[in-house]
């Protein structure tokens, strides 16, 4: 089993825990955790985008001049895509970007993102974390004091001081285990879980 430092918010090691292999030591699939992070980013598409084609664009009925004769080029419509003011080629319009993952892959590509964070050393338990109100200087202090900069923080449950105390520090979010994500692990480069969420992280990925 993987072993862990437990750190207190001074930064200081307070105990060991080991963590599951079935979650935090497998082999990581990069293929997979690509096709789900694309899939994710897909997802958060409107794709409400819309141009006008030639066909769509106001006027344009009549040929501005005679066919031949005139020393100028053929021109059927004012309204074609090599004039000002007309259509486009190849126009987009409004379309469903989403993808579909079932949730084997999501689930391997989830425990491919946690065992690398441990791999690599970017991942940091903390005995726990939390504050009687919101204060984002106290929040500062104990991000320097475990050495994380670029951090996604997350929680068992939702924690409303911590959240505040955390929304105004830039490279800096805040995640409970129910809404964690591929996209959002791999975006920040440390993953400071609390000892209960990387307990409940276990109890729904292994």
């Amino acid at each position: 089993m993987a072993k862990v430092d437990v750190l207190n918010i001074k930064g200081e090691k307070v105990e060991e825990i080991n963590l599951n292999d079935d979650v935090f030591a497998i082999e990581p699939n990069e293929a997979v955790v690509h096709q789900v992070v694309v899939a994710q980013l897909a997802n958060k598409r409107q794709g409400t985008q819309s141009t006008k084609t030639r066909s769509e664009v106001r006027g344009g009925g009549r040929k501005p001049w005679r066919q031949k004769g005139t020393g100028r080029a053929r021109a059927g419509s004012i309204r074609s895509p090599l004039w000002k003011g007309g259509g486009v080629i190849f126009a987009p319009k409004p379309r469903d970007y989403s993808q579909k993952v079932n949730k084997k892959m999501r689930r391997l590509a989830m425990k491919s993102v946690l065992s690398s964070k441990v791999l690599d050393n970017e991942l940091i338990v903390l005995d726990s974390l939390n504050f009687d109100a919101p204060k984002t200087k106290e929040m500062v202090e104990v991000l320097k004091n475990i050495n994380a900069n670029k951090a996604l923080l997350v929680l068992a449950n939702n924690d409303e001081n911590v959240y505040k105390s955390a929304r105004n520090i830039p490279d800096v979010a805040t995640a409970t285990v129910d809404s964690l994500n591929v996209y959002d692990m791999l975006k920040y480069y440390q993953l400071v879980v609390t000892k209960e969420a990387a307990q409940k992280i276990e109890e729904v990925y292994a």
